[in-house]
């Protein structure tokens, strides 16, 4: 398994969909930074196809006033959540 992180909102970039086209069936992808939009009901459908395999750092969701309009299909991890993800991971894949 290897774990995907992606800082760009799918709003604004289109680098979503090269993370997307490299993922692997067993892969998961954490939004950062301001790619916690994608967590939005409204941005959330870029990654329906991740349905269970969807992170979201919870402390950057807080930092921009999201948590609370966070789509329920969205696991959120805080720093500790994505520390594990990393050492479950073979390898972490940053997309910028």
């Amino acid at each position: 398994m290897q774990l995907h992180t992606l800082n760009r909102t799918p709003a604004q970039s289109l680098v979503y969909r090269q993370v997307l086209t490299a993922m692997g069936a067993d892969d998961y992808l954490l939004l950062i930074e301001d790619a916690v939009q994608g967590a939005l009901p409204q941005l959330v459908g870029h990654f329906e196809g991740l349905r269970g395999r969807l992170y979201v750092q919870e402390e950057d969701l807080t930092a921009r006033g999201l948590l609370e309009r966070c789509d329920s299909s969205v696991k959120v991890v805080n720093v500790d959540g994505f520390v594990a993800l990393t050492e479950q991971a073979d390898k972490v894949l940053s997309w910028y």
